[in-house]
């Protein structure tokens, strides 16, 4: 069985973990309030997309990430993640955008399930997606992450006061 390295950082949304293999990370994700924190060693991977997020909560992080990943997937929502890194820091994308960047217009669903899959949040910027019809949608973080978010970012289209997290 493969070393997991778990890490943990915390942020103005609340406590995130951060997972690694000897080759990179492998999940980025928040914490629940009930969730165990358990006590492990981080690794320079860790360390790294530590201080990757550390760079995106004070803003200082507009560009994508540097840090090494290995996640585990399907071909499909490898596909999907490698396009989602494309939305730019301060822009969103529908879900219909993403399957049409990837050549798979119909696969709005499949696009939809993939972007709820996603391991590592913020990194592969799944929050930057949302409806056709400009809506907010769901978020594995929850939709009052996702609103801070995309105003942490500058995204501005849904205003200052619906955009906060409460």
């Amino acid at each position: 069985m493969e070393t997991t390295f778990r890490d943990y950082i915390e942020t103005p949304l609340g406590l995130m973990l951060v997972e690694a293999s000897p080759r990179g990370v492998s999940k980025i994700r928040f914490l629940e309030e009930d969730e165990e924190i358990l006590n492990d060693l981080p690794n320079p991977h860790t360390i790294d997309a530590i201080e990757w997020l550390d760079n995106y909560f004070q803003g200082n992080s507009k560009l994508g990430f540097s840090f090494a990943i290995d996640i585990k997937g399907t071909t499909f929502q490898k596909t999907v993640w490698k396009e989602l890194c494309k939305v730019r820091y301060g822009t969103v994308a529908s879900y219909l955008d993403i399957s049409e960047r990837i050549g798979n217009p119909k696969a709005i669903r499949a696009v939809g399930a993939a972007n709820g899959q996603n391991p590592i949040a913020l990194a592969i910027p799944c929050h930057r997606v949302i409806g056709s019809d400009g809506s907010l949608t769901g978020y594995a973080g929850g939709i009052g992450r996702k609103k801070w978010l995309l105003q942490h970012e500058g995204y501005i289209k849904y205003g200052h006061e619906q955009l906060s997290m409460f």
